[in-house]
């Protein structure tokens, strides 16, 4: 199949024949629109719906190497990966609390954060990323906060450069955007040092926007007209691209990160 179809119900039918056409020993069965039960694991595709929707043309090939990176990541995330292997790979990552609708919340390794979002951790490997989950944790002998300050230390040395492209709006607003495109530039709201990084470019403390996974934008906390423009691409970033996190604004301070509904 070339093409699918743009209604999720329709979607997720003709993705539940791809599976089991290309992975016959896969037991596929849907659940709902945008939902299967994939070896007895609930699987959401909402992600994949939405990378479909962009790439079109290429839609068969995008689903064949989605689910071919899902099913290995499977597979490396049972292995018994030594902690010494992993530790330079272990990197932290923005999510909605939402994952866990599909996901059981007690066999995952994250911890709660700021405006309906959680910190999730992975092991980034060459071709693809492995979620770790608790039962690893427990072969490695650590505990979140332990494995949160790993990853919060690999984050910063992954690409200590923090390259960041300023505008300013002719009605004083600035803006400072990051895109690497490497899988963590929301995740880079964890730096230690972002505020210290860019507080002089925004002049003090910053609002940030992480509406998917590849977004992340710093701005000033004014003028209005100004905020209200960025949030009208945001919201729209939040709806159309794949790996959502929040169409919220975070608020960030010498003390640390805040939701915004909480600052205020």
């Amino acid at each position: 199949m070339d093409r699918f179809p743009y209604e999720p119900a329709a979607f997720t039918e003709a993705i539940a024949k791809h599976i089991k056409s290309t992975w016959r020993d896969r037991k596929v069965e849907v659940i709902d629109a945008l939902k299967l039960l994939v070896d007895g694991r609930r699987m959401g595709l909402e992600n994949l719906y939405r990378l479909v929707m962009q790439d079109a043309e290429r839609a068969a090939e995008v689903v064949s190497a989605y689910f071919q990176k899902v099913f290995e990541g499977d597979l490396l995330a049972t292995a018994a990966l030594p902690l010494a292997v992993a530790k330079p790979r272990i990197m932290p990552r923005l999510q909605p609390e939402s994952i866990f609708d599909s996901v059981d919340r007690e066999q995952v390794a994250h911890i709660p954060f700021v405006n309906g979002t959680v910190i999730v951790f992975v092991i980034d490997l060459p071709d693809m990323t492995v979620s770790i989950s608790t039962e690893q944790l427990v072969r490695w002998g650590l505990t979140t906060d332990e494995l949160e300050e790993v990853a919060r230390v690999n984050l910063g040395s992954y690409a200590p450069e923090l390259n960041v492209q300023i505008m300013q709006s002719g009605d004083g607003g600035r803006a400072a955007v990051v895109s690497l495109r490497d899988g963590y530039d929301a995740a880079r709201l964890l730096l230690t040092h972002l505020h210290e990084r860019l507080a002089p470019e925004l002049k003090g403390d910053f609002l940030v926007a992480t509406p998917a996974r590849d977004i992340f934008v710093a701005m000033s906390r004014g003028p209005g007209q100004f905020i209200d423009r960025i949030m009208g691409r945001i919201d729209e970033d939040y709806r159309r691209l794949p790996y959502p996190i929040t169409r919220n604004l975070f608020y960030v301070t010498r003390d640390g990160v805040a939701g915004t509904a909480e600052a205020a």
